[in-house]
């Protein structure tokens, strides 16, 4: 064990970090945190039209409410994300990050499709906007971004004078940055076109996008990334925060298309989501640490250290924040947790997995807070399924029972070893 722990931090600890710390990785995760709120808002109202106003007739007025809600969060998602991802780059630049999102907005529309059927030209399908264009949507923010930057940092501005006003003077010094980011991305979209007789989004979406999307449908593949953010935080690392991006661009166009089908009134396609982990997987934070909390309660009779930790921890668990267990028990470089904390995610992932394939519960397709309490997130995760509820209920009994004999086992050094209470 001690040789694999000098193995991961010569080798595997200096990558993940500098992963963690990528500039464009931390744009993209930022710029899903910021649009979060219109996610949320999306998603209750499809949430609404599915169960309050199918339960009670007298709410049905609301339902072309809700549609516009949809309308204006959920279909738009990517065209939302490709100006906060631009903000949020520019912003790590030190640059005008209002001036880069509007330009990668303009950018991303230049390259969009414009017609669609018998529509003609100058009309967009929603379906380039919402989270089926994402990762069309992130590159071309990204590449835009990175030429408006690139260009004002070489001073190819227009400079005005002092007594012009900030906000006129910013503006101006946009101008030649923002043509070039947008004439460039226009001349590839051209060359696609009339080249390849296709469009970036097409052909991005048929060769990043939907291989990726049915690689995260896969069983393992989620084992696996559940399993890696956890092997990241037993090393000190924000795991959620270094795989959100590579979490949200593949599982978030999985939720967004679930909650489209379910608001046309279509059956759900995707059984993984971006809630999927946050409803079933992370049950009291990464590795489902409230169930340590439970087997601690259950089964450790002399360790005070953990009791009490457990109990500080305790109400940040119930809303899924488990740095207090992390860090006091601690979870973090120690032998004895490592295997419990890493496997955990994976087995529950599994049980979560074959519920939903086998059509026991219905797939996500509401997204919760990540906050939400085990059994309560996966309830209104899958728009009201007690089943599902139940099921979550499971697997935090199932990481009861297999932190409990490591608890034991950390019992048992400290009887043998007191001087190590706290490996």
């Amino acid at each position: 064990m001690k040789k694999f722990f000098e193995f991961m931090e010569k080798y595997f600890m200096p990558v993940a970090a500098k992963v963690g710390a990528q500039r464009h990785l931390v744009a993209i995760r930022d710029g899903f945190v910021a649009i979060m709120p219109l996610i949320l808002a999306g998603s209750f109202a499809v949430l609404l039209n599915n169960t309050l106003l199918e339960w009670v007739p007298a709410f049905e007025f609301m339902r072309g409410i809700n549609g516009n809600v949809w309308w204006g969060t959920l279909a738009i998602m990517t065209l939302v994300i490709v100006f906060s991802v631009g903000y949020s780059l520019a912003k790590g630049y030190d640059e005008d990050g209002l001036a880069a999102g509007l330009i990668a907005v303009a950018a991303f529309i230049a390259v969009t499709p414009q017609a669609h059927g018998d529509a003609g030209w100058g009309y967009i399908h929603h379906g380039f906007l919402n989270a089926t264009g994402l990762f069309t949507g992130l590159l071309v923010s990204i590449l835009a971004t990175e030429i408006f930057v690139k260009l004002t940092k070489r001073r190819l501005v227009i400079k005005m004078p002092d007594s012009v006003p900030p906000a006129v003077g910013r503006a101006f010094a946009a101008v030649v940055p923002g043509i070039a980011a947008i004439y460039t991305l226009s001349i590839i979209g051209h060359l696609f076109a009339v080249i390849g007789d296709t469009s970036i989004y097409d052909f991005i979406f048929t060769t990043i996008q939907a291989p990726l999307q049915g690689f995260g449908q896969n069983v393992g593949s989620a084992m696996v990334l559940s399993m890696l953010m956890n092997l990241l935080w037993f090393f000190g690392l924000h795991g959620a925060n270094i795989l959100d991006p590579i979490m949200n661009s593949i599982y978030m166009p999985a939720l967004e298309a679930n909650a489209a089908a379910i608001q046309q009134g279509l059956a759900a396609s995707y059984n993984i989501t971006r809630v999927f982990f946050d409803a079933f997987v992370h049950l009291g934070g990464s590795g489902a640490t409230l169930g340590l909390i439970a087997a601690i309660f259950w089964s450790s009779k002399k360790r005070q250290d953990y009791k009490t930790v457990a109990k500080l921890g305790l109400p940040n668990g119930i809303f899924q924040i488990n740095e207090p267990i992390i860090f006091g028990i601690p979870i973090v470089l120690n032998p004895i947790f490592f295997i419990p904390f890493i496997i955990t995610p994976g087995i529950l992932t599994l049980i979560a997995y074959l519920a939903t394939a086998s059509g026991l519960i219905p797939p996500t397709y509401v997204a919760i807070p990540w906050t939400s309490p085990p059994g309560v997130g996966a309830f209104l995760a899958t728009g009201g399924n007690v089943m599902a509820a139940v099921v979550a209920l499971v697997n935090l009994a199932v990481s009861v029972l297999i932190y409990w004999p490591f608890v034991k086992i950390a019992e048992y050094y400290y009887d043998d070893e007191p001087e190590k209470s706290k490996i």
